[in-house]
């Protein structure tokens, strides 16, 4: 069995997002703590939401390739944006990287009044399922 993405019929039926994930027994679960956008030294890339939503993003990326995964292994993201950010440009720089053509994954994102690194507008988490053959 495969990792199943759906939108069941009787809700809306969107490209960027599904509803309902279903993994298979057997297959690996992948869970990627909050990520920001943050260099590989802990440092701020930038004041700006975009570049720091792309950065947090590509972390997540680089935690998941770690383990055999990748971003089209993603099942559900969380995207927390900090409530003084730049929204569209925060969730916009990100939006077409969390979604995917064929099945996109589930999100749920959030405006928040704080995140743990100070400075942070943006963070992403993910989990992640991969069947192995």
């Amino acid at each position: 069995m495969d990792i199943a993405l759906m939108q069941p019929q009787g809700l809306v039926v969107s490209p960027a997002f599904s509803h309902v994930a279903v993994v298979p027994p057997g297959a690996t679960t992948i869970y990627v703590g909050g990520q920001n956008g943050i260099d590989d030294t802990g440092a701020l890339v930038s004041d700006d939401a975009a570049e720091q939503s792309l950065r947090a993003v590509e972390n997540a990326r680089i935690a998941l390739e770690a383990v055999g995964a990748g971003l089209d292994d993603v099942i559900s993201w969380t995207v927390l944006i900090h409530q003084d950010a730049d929204l569209r440009a925060a969730y916009g720089a990100v939006a077409s990287t969390l979604a995917r053509d064929d099945a996109p994954p589930l999100v749920t994102a959030a405006l928040v009044a704080g995140l743990g690194v100070p400075g942070a507008l943006i963070e992403v988490s993910a989990v992640a399922a991969v069947v192995r053959r």
